[in-house]
Protein backbone atom coordinates (compact mmCIF):
# COMPACT_ATOMS: atom_id res chain seq x y z
CA UNK A 1 0.00 0.00 0.00
CA UNK A 2 1.39 3.19 -1.47
CA UNK A 3 1.48 6.02 1.73
CA UNK A 4 0.12 9.08 1.08
CA UNK A 5 2.09 12.21 1.29
CA UNK A 6 0.65 15.11 3.78
CA UNK A 7 -0.33 17.93 2.36
CA UNK A 8 1.17 21.52 3.11
CA UNK A 9 0.17 24.75 3.52
CA UNK A 10 1.47 27.51 2.13
CA UNK A 11 3.40 28.68 5.15
CA UNK A 12 5.34 25.16 5.94
CA UNK A 13 8.63 27.23 5.22
CA UNK A 14 7.59 29.84 7.36
CA UNK A 15 6.87 27.49 9.94
CA UNK A 16 10.00 24.98 9.49
CA UNK A 17 12.03 28.61 10.06
CA UNK A 18 10.54 28.77 13.16
CA UNK A 19 11.44 25.85 14.24
CA UNK A 20 8.04 24.32 14.33
CA UNK A 21 7.69 20.42 15.54
CA UNK A 22 4.63 18.72 12.95
CA UNK A 23 2.13 16.88 13.02
CA UNK A 24 -0.23 14.71 10.77
CA UNK A 25 -3.46 16.15 10.84
CA UNK A 26 -6.35 15.23 8.73
CA UNK A 27 -3.79 14.43 6.34
CA UNK A 28 -1.94 17.90 6.37
CA UNK A 29 1.34 18.54 7.73
CA UNK A 30 0.33 20.77 10.39
CA UNK A 31 2.60 22.70 13.09
CA UNK A 32 1.73 21.46 16.46
CA UNK A 33 4.05 23.75 18.64
CA UNK A 34 7.00 25.83 17.86
CA UNK A 35 8.72 25.88 21.06
CA UNK A 36 6.03 25.09 24.53
CA UNK A 37 2.19 24.11 24.55
CA UNK A 38 2.25 26.41 28.07
CA UNK A 39 3.52 29.52 26.20
CA UNK A 40 1.69 29.57 23.75
CA UNK A 41 -1.41 28.51 25.53
CA UNK A 42 -0.69 31.15 28.10
CA UNK A 43 0.27 34.01 25.06
CA UNK A 44 -3.31 33.55 23.86
CA UNK A 45 -4.83 34.14 27.29
CA UNK A 46 -2.91 37.09 28.34
CA UNK A 47 -1.50 38.98 24.61
CA UNK A 48 -2.23 37.11 21.06
CA UNK A 49 -1.42 34.21 19.70
CA UNK A 50 -0.78 33.71 15.48
CA UNK A 51 -2.43 30.44 14.08
CA UNK A 52 -1.75 28.64 10.96
CA UNK A 53 -5.63 27.30 9.92
CA UNK A 54 -4.78 26.84 6.07
CA UNK A 55 -6.19 23.29 6.19
CA UNK A 56 -9.50 23.96 7.06
CA UNK A 57 -12.15 23.70 4.10
CA UNK A 58 -13.53 26.70 2.02
CA UNK A 59 -16.81 26.51 0.41
CA UNK A 60 -18.43 28.84 -1.82
CA UNK A 61 -22.36 29.29 -2.71
CA UNK A 62 -23.21 31.49 -5.57
CA UNK A 63 -26.77 32.50 -6.98
CA UNK A 64 -29.99 33.45 -6.27
CA UNK A 65 -31.32 30.29 -4.08
CA UNK A 66 -27.70 29.77 -2.70
CA UNK A 67 -29.24 30.45 1.26
CA UNK A 68 -32.42 28.19 0.38
CA UNK A 69 -29.73 25.96 -0.72
CA UNK A 70 -28.14 26.48 2.76
CA UNK A 71 -31.48 25.99 4.65
CA UNK A 72 -31.83 22.82 3.10
CA UNK A 73 -28.64 21.32 3.38
CA UNK A 74 -27.57 22.83 7.52
CA UNK A 75 -29.61 22.65 10.17
CA UNK A 76 -29.92 26.29 10.56
CA UNK A 77 -31.56 29.22 8.87
CA UNK A 78 -28.74 30.99 6.87
CA UNK A 79 -31.50 32.57 4.23
CA UNK A 80 -32.34 35.19 7.43
CA UNK A 81 -28.53 35.60 7.98
CA UNK A 82 -27.77 39.24 7.13
CA UNK A 83 -24.63 40.31 4.76
CA UNK A 84 -21.55 40.68 7.27
CA UNK A 85 -22.66 38.33 9.51
CA UNK A 86 -21.82 35.11 9.93
CA UNK A 87 -23.72 31.84 11.76
CA UNK A 88 -22.54 28.78 13.57
CA UNK A 89 -24.42 25.83 11.90
CA UNK A 90 -24.43 22.19 11.66
CA UNK A 91 -24.22 20.07 8.58
CA UNK A 92 -26.52 16.63 9.59
CA UNK A 93 -27.27 13.28 8.01
CA UNK A 94 -30.46 11.91 7.00
CA UNK A 95 -30.66 9.94 10.25
CA UNK A 96 -29.73 13.32 12.26
CA UNK A 97 -26.40 12.40 13.62
CA UNK A 98 -23.35 15.32 12.61
CA UNK A 99 -21.60 15.40 9.72
CA UNK A 100 -19.79 18.82 10.69
CA UNK A 101 -19.91 21.67 12.45
CA UNK A 102 -19.26 24.61 10.16
CA UNK A 103 -19.71 28.69 10.30
CA UNK A 104 -21.06 29.91 7.15
CA UNK A 105 -20.55 33.77 6.12
CA UNK A 106 -23.18 35.93 3.91
CA UNK A 107 -20.54 37.98 1.69
CA UNK A 108 -23.56 39.03 -0.63
CA UNK A 109 -27.14 38.22 -1.32
CA UNK A 110 -26.42 35.63 -3.39
CA UNK A 111 -23.29 35.29 -2.05
CA UNK A 112 -22.42 32.60 1.39
CA UNK A 113 -19.24 30.92 2.34
CA UNK A 114 -19.16 27.64 4.19
CA UNK A 115 -15.86 27.12 6.12
CA UNK A 116 -15.26 23.67 7.25
CA UNK A 117 -13.02 21.79 9.71
CA UNK A 118 -10.27 19.96 7.80
CA UNK A 119 -11.28 16.42 8.37
CA UNK A 120 -14.46 16.62 6.74
CA UNK A 121 -13.55 19.27 3.71
CA UNK A 122 -13.88 17.25 0.88
CA UNK A 123 -17.01 15.53 2.27
CA UNK A 124 -18.71 18.63 3.55
CA UNK A 125 -18.10 20.04 -0.28
CA UNK A 126 -19.58 16.88 -1.86
CA UNK A 127 -22.25 17.20 -0.12
CA UNK A 128 -23.15 20.70 0.11
CA UNK A 129 -23.19 20.07 -3.77
CA UNK A 130 -25.38 17.11 -4.01
CA UNK A 131 -28.20 19.01 -1.72
CA UNK A 132 -27.87 22.40 -4.12
CA UNK A 133 -29.22 20.06 -6.72
CA UNK A 134 -32.42 21.31 -7.75
CA UNK A 135 -31.46 24.75 -6.31
CA UNK A 136 -30.23 27.72 -8.77
CA UNK A 137 -26.88 28.06 -7.20
CA UNK A 138 -23.61 27.11 -7.74
CA UNK A 139 -21.16 25.37 -5.13
CA UNK A 140 -17.30 25.80 -5.33
CA UNK A 141 -14.65 24.30 -3.15
CA UNK A 142 -11.79 26.89 -2.87
CA UNK A 143 -10.10 25.76 -0.15
CA UNK A 144 -7.03 24.47 -2.30
CA UNK A 145 -6.43 28.35 -3.04
CA UNK A 146 -7.01 29.76 0.01
CA UNK A 147 -5.35 30.52 3.47
CA UNK A 148 -6.86 31.11 6.38
CA UNK A 149 -4.75 33.20 9.72
CA UNK A 150 -5.89 33.79 12.89
CA UNK A 151 -5.25 36.43 15.78
CA UNK A 152 -6.34 35.37 18.97
CA UNK A 153 -6.21 37.67 22.41
CA UNK A 154 -7.08 40.16 24.11
CA UNK A 155 -4.40 42.24 21.86
CA UNK A 156 -5.49 40.92 19.01
CA UNK A 157 -7.47 44.12 17.22
CA UNK A 158 -4.27 46.37 18.79
CA UNK A 159 -2.00 44.34 16.56
CA UNK A 160 -4.26 44.79 13.45
CA UNK A 161 -4.90 48.65 14.16
CA UNK A 162 -0.85 48.37 13.78
CA UNK A 163 -0.91 46.61 10.75
CA UNK A 164 -3.38 48.89 9.51
CA UNK A 165 -1.35 51.96 10.36
CA UNK A 166 1.79 50.26 9.42
CA UNK A 167 4.52 51.39 6.23
CA UNK A 168 2.16 50.07 2.87
CA UNK A 169 -0.04 47.41 4.74
CA UNK A 170 -1.63 46.52 1.37
CA UNK A 171 -5.10 46.93 2.70
CA UNK A 172 -8.28 48.35 0.77
CA UNK A 173 -11.68 49.06 0.87
CA UNK A 174 -11.28 48.32 5.31
CA UNK A 175 -10.82 51.41 7.89
CA UNK A 176 -9.55 50.89 11.34
CA UNK A 177 -13.40 51.39 12.29
CA UNK A 178 -14.57 48.62 10.27
CA UNK A 179 -12.25 46.57 13.08
CA UNK A 180 -13.01 48.42 16.23
CA UNK A 181 -16.82 48.26 15.55
CA UNK A 182 -17.09 44.77 14.28
CA UNK A 183 -19.14 43.09 17.40
CA UNK A 184 -18.40 38.96 17.38
CA UNK A 185 -19.89 36.79 14.11
CA UNK A 186 -19.46 39.80 12.04
CA UNK A 187 -16.69 40.33 8.90
CA UNK A 188 -15.71 42.99 6.67
CA UNK A 189 -14.36 42.66 3.01
CA UNK A 190 -11.74 44.31 1.12
CA UNK A 191 -8.65 43.28 -1.01
CA UNK A 192 -5.18 42.56 0.64
CA UNK A 193 -2.82 43.02 -2.34
CA UNK A 194 -4.91 43.60 -4.60
CA UNK A 195 -6.76 40.19 -4.39
CA UNK A 196 -9.58 39.42 -1.56
CA UNK A 197 -9.47 39.55 2.12
CA UNK A 198 -11.74 38.67 4.38
CA UNK A 199 -11.77 39.51 8.12
CA UNK A 200 -13.64 37.63 10.51
CA UNK A 201 -14.31 38.15 14.80
CA UNK A 202 -14.35 34.65 14.78
CA UNK A 203 -12.30 32.00 16.50
CA UNK A 204 -12.16 28.61 19.01
CA UNK A 205 -10.01 30.17 21.59
CA UNK A 206 -12.50 31.54 23.97
CA UNK A 207 -10.83 34.51 23.37
CA UNK A 208 -11.32 37.51 21.70
CA UNK A 209 -10.03 37.80 17.84
CA UNK A 210 -10.16 37.53 13.78
CA UNK A 211 -9.55 34.80 11.30
CA UNK A 212 -8.45 36.63 7.86
CA UNK A 213 -8.82 34.77 4.72
CA UNK A 214 -6.90 35.70 1.64
CA UNK A 215 -5.85 33.87 -1.61
CA UNK A 216 -2.44 31.30 -0.41
CA UNK A 217 0.10 32.73 -1.76
CA UNK A 218 -0.75 35.73 0.05
CA UNK A 219 -0.27 33.68 2.86
CA UNK A 220 3.63 34.34 3.88
CA UNK A 221 3.24 37.95 3.23
CA UNK A 222 0.49 38.53 5.52
CA UNK A 223 2.38 36.43 7.98
CA UNK A 224 5.10 38.71 7.84
CA UNK A 225 3.44 41.77 8.39
CA UNK A 226 1.51 40.68 11.00
CA UNK A 227 4.18 39.00 12.87
CA UNK A 228 6.16 42.42 12.74
CA UNK A 229 2.67 44.30 13.32
CA UNK A 230 2.52 42.01 17.01
CA UNK A 231 6.21 42.39 17.98
CA UNK A 232 6.42 40.73 21.89
CA UNK A 233 2.16 40.86 21.57
CA UNK A 234 2.37 38.32 19.17
CA UNK A 235 3.04 34.59 19.55
CA UNK A 236 2.95 31.70 16.53
CA UNK A 237 0.86 28.82 18.06
CA UNK A 238 0.70 25.56 17.15
CA UNK A 239 -2.30 23.12 17.16
CA UNK A 240 -1.23 21.74 20.36
CA UNK A 241 -2.11 25.13 22.90
CA UNK A 242 -5.41 25.54 20.49
CA UNK A 243 -6.90 22.44 21.94
CA UNK A 244 -6.40 22.74 25.28
CA UNK A 245 -7.86 26.60 24.41
CA UNK A 246 -10.72 25.12 23.03
CA UNK A 247 -11.33 22.71 25.42
CA UNK A 248 -11.21 25.34 28.55
CA UNK A 249 -14.13 27.37 26.20
CA UNK A 250 -15.82 23.89 26.13
CA UNK A 251 -15.91 23.96 22.35
CA UNK A 252 -16.70 20.87 20.66
CA UNK A 253 -14.31 19.10 18.54
CA UNK A 254 -15.47 17.44 15.67
CA UNK A 255 -14.84 13.53 16.41
CA UNK A 256 -14.36 13.88 19.91
CA UNK A 257 -18.00 15.82 21.29
CA UNK A 258 -19.52 15.63 17.48
CA UNK A 259 -20.07 12.68 15.15
CA UNK A 260 -22.47 10.71 12.95
CA UNK A 261 -23.34 8.90 15.92
CA UNK A 262 -24.70 11.63 18.14
CA UNK A 263 -27.41 13.68 18.23
CA UNK A 264 -27.08 17.54 18.55
CA UNK A 265 -28.95 17.74 21.79
CA UNK A 266 -26.44 15.07 23.04
CA UNK A 267 -23.75 17.96 22.65
CA UNK A 268 -26.04 20.70 24.15
CA UNK A 269 -26.62 22.07 20.49
CA UNK A 270 -30.46 20.81 20.52
CA UNK A 271 -31.48 24.37 19.85
CA UNK A 272 -28.99 25.00 16.93
CA UNK A 273 -31.86 22.65 14.34
CA UNK A 274 -34.19 25.53 13.24
CA UNK A 275 -37.30 23.94 13.75
CA UNK A 276 -39.89 26.09 14.14
CA UNK A 277 -38.14 29.13 11.72
CA UNK A 278 -37.63 26.56 8.84
CA UNK A 279 -39.04 24.38 6.61
CA UNK A 280 -37.76 21.04 5.63
CA UNK A 281 -34.12 20.21 5.71
CA UNK A 282 -31.90 17.47 6.02
CA UNK A 283 -32.32 15.46 9.17
CA UNK A 284 -35.45 17.24 9.92
CA UNK A 285 -37.75 14.23 10.68
CA UNK A 286 -34.76 12.38 12.80
CA UNK A 287 -33.94 15.38 14.87
CA UNK A 288 -37.81 15.38 15.54
CA UNK A 289 -38.74 11.60 15.97
CA UNK A 290 -35.44 11.04 17.79
CA UNK A 291 -35.99 9.47 21.04
CA UNK A 292 -32.70 10.85 23.30
CA UNK A 293 -33.83 11.49 26.95
CA UNK A 294 -32.00 8.40 27.64
CA UNK A 295 -28.81 9.01 25.40
CA UNK A 296 -25.25 9.62 27.10
CA UNK A 297 -24.92 14.09 26.87
CA UNK A 298 -21.95 15.79 27.40
CA UNK A 299 -21.23 17.26 30.50
CA UNK A 300 -17.81 19.31 32.28
CA UNK A 301 -15.86 17.40 34.94
CA UNK A 302 -12.90 18.44 37.36
CA UNK A 303 -10.27 17.10 39.76
CA UNK A 304 -7.52 17.78 41.37
CA UNK A 305 -3.90 17.29 41.52
CA UNK A 306 -2.05 16.71 38.08
CA UNK A 307 -3.62 13.48 36.60
CA UNK A 308 -5.74 14.60 33.46
CA UNK A 309 -8.09 11.72 32.17
CA UNK A 310 -7.52 11.65 28.11
CA UNK A 311 -10.12 11.09 25.22
CA UNK A 312 -11.50 7.31 25.83
CA UNK A 313 -11.41 6.98 29.28
CA UNK A 314 -14.24 5.55 31.13
CA UNK A 315 -16.31 7.26 33.52
CA UNK A 316 -17.57 5.30 36.37
CA UNK A 317 -20.50 6.08 38.86
CA UNK A 318 -20.62 5.78 42.73
CA UNK A 319 -21.63 1.82 42.01
CA UNK A 320 -18.22 1.50 40.10
CA UNK A 321 -20.08 0.37 37.35
CA UNK A 322 -19.42 2.26 33.68
CA UNK A 323 -21.77 5.11 33.13
CA UNK A 324 -19.60 7.04 30.11
CA UNK A 325 -16.56 7.95 27.91
CA UNK A 326 -14.21 11.16 28.24
CA UNK A 327 -14.31 12.57 24.84
CA UNK A 328 -11.43 15.56 25.60
CA UNK A 329 -9.46 15.56 28.75
CA UNK A 330 -6.20 17.79 29.42
CA UNK A 331 -4.54 19.48 32.52
CA UNK A 332 -5.85 22.97 32.26
CA UNK A 333 -3.15 25.13 31.66
CA UNK A 334 -5.03 28.34 33.00
CA UNK A 335 -7.09 26.70 35.64
CA UNK A 336 -4.13 24.36 37.28
CA UNK A 337 -6.16 21.46 37.14
CA UNK A 338 -7.67 18.30 35.03
CA UNK A 339 -10.55 19.36 33.20
CA UNK A 340 -12.59 16.74 30.87
CA UNK A 341 -15.93 16.93 28.74
CA UNK A 342 -17.62 13.53 28.53
CA UNK A 343 -20.54 11.79 27.56
CA UNK A 344 -22.56 10.44 31.03
CA UNK A 345 -26.05 8.85 32.05
CA UNK A 346 -28.28 11.51 31.79
CA UNK A 347 -29.25 10.87 35.35
CA UNK A 348 -25.51 11.86 36.62
CA UNK A 349 -25.28 14.96 34.43
CA UNK A 350 -26.20 17.35 37.31
CA UNK A 351 -23.72 19.88 38.27
CA UNK A 352 -22.25 18.40 41.46
CA UNK A 353 -22.61 14.95 40.42
CA UNK A 354 -19.20 12.77 41.94
CA UNK A 355 -17.92 10.42 39.64
CA UNK A 356 -14.40 8.14 38.49
CA UNK A 357 -12.81 8.65 35.82
CA UNK A 358 -10.14 5.67 35.18
CA UNK A 359 -7.28 7.23 34.47
CA UNK A 360 -4.25 4.82 33.32
CA UNK A 361 -5.94 1.98 35.77
CA UNK A 362 -6.25 4.39 38.52
CA UNK A 363 -9.19 5.72 40.35
CA UNK A 364 -9.49 9.81 39.47
CA UNK A 365 -12.29 11.42 41.79
CA UNK A 366 -14.19 13.77 38.89
CA UNK A 367 -17.02 16.50 39.92
CA UNK A 368 -19.55 17.58 37.68
CA UNK A 369 -19.59 21.41 36.55
CA UNK A 370 -21.14 23.22 33.69
CA UNK A 371 -19.54 24.19 30.39
CA UNK A 372 -17.61 25.98 29.70
CA UNK A 373 -14.66 25.66 32.42
CA UNK A 374 -12.97 29.14 31.31
CA UNK A 375 -15.25 32.29 29.99
CA UNK A 376 -12.93 35.95 29.75
CA UNK A 377 -13.75 38.60 31.24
Amino acid sequence: MVEQALRSTALEATHESLGATFTDFAGWRMPVRYASDLAEHAAVRERAGLFDLSHMGEIHLRGPQAGDALDNALAGKLSALSVGRAKYSLLLTEDGGVIDDVITYRLAEDHFLTVANAANAEIDAQELTARAAGFDVEVEDASARTALIAVQGPRSEAILLRWFEGTDPGVEGLLAEDLTGMRNYRFAAGTYRGQELLIARTGYTGEDGFELYVPADLAPSLWEQLTAAGGDDLTPCGLACRDTLRLEAGMPLYGHELGRDLHPAQSGMGRLPALRTKGDFVGRAAIENAEVEDRPVLVGLVAEGRRAARAGSAVRGPDGADVGTVSSGALSPTLGHPIAMAFVRPDLSEAGTELVVDVRGKDLPVRVVALPFYSRA
